[in-house]
């Protein structure tokens, strides 16, 4: 099996074998394939995923135990933001401190290498916020451009939804 490196480059090996030098990874499941192909890609997809993206940026304020942490995100269910922090955990990017005591204690924080992601990732979301008006404009430009020639200048709004094709089109009561 060839592996494209995004640094430049190829290396070869089988799932069983180290590539490029990297120790073997025991993941089993649905990523053992994909984190074998492009490890990259997958931390990526953590990083930017909906909720590790919220994840990263509210621990960049400061350590949050777990309920804490589900009441600042808000709507995130406890399964996904368990699945979100153990795969973050996973990573290198958060840890998980468990303290002996009654009640059991846990927080969560970043690491330096998480905290690294977060500061890039909350660039991203600065960038989103400065320049969503030219992203508002742009979706209007669009939007415009593939409306029907007489429906010109009255655009679907950016967050309407197309009919699926093969929908069929809403019944018009006699009267109209």
């Amino acid at each position: 099996m060839t592996v494209s490196n995004p640094v430049g480059g190829t290396a070869t090996g089988s799932a069983a074998e180290p590539v490029a030098g990297r120790a073997v990874n025991p993941v089993v499941g649905k990523y053992a394939d994909a984190e074998g192909m492009c490890p990259y890609r997958l931390v990526l997809e953590h990083v930017t995923s909906r909720w590790g993206v919220l994840v990263l940026m509210e621990l960049m304020e400061r350590p949050y135990r777990f309920s804490e942490l589900r009441r600042a995100i808000g709507r995130v269910s406890e399964k996904m933001l368990t699945q979100t922090l153990q795969t973050l955990e996973r990573d290198g990017l958060v840890h998980r401190d468990a303290q002996p005591v009654i009640p059991p204690r846990v927080d969560y924080s970043l690491t330096g290498l998480g905290r690294e992601a977060a500061e890039q990732v909350r660039a991203l979301a600065m960038w989103t916020e400065t320049r969503m008006d030219a992203v508002e404009k742009a979706r209007r430009a669009y939007d415009e451009a593939r409306a029907p020639s007489g429906a010109r200048g009255t655009a679907r709004p950016a967050t309407a939804h197309p009919r699926a094709e093969g929908d069929v089109p809403p019944r018009q009561s006699a009267a109209t």
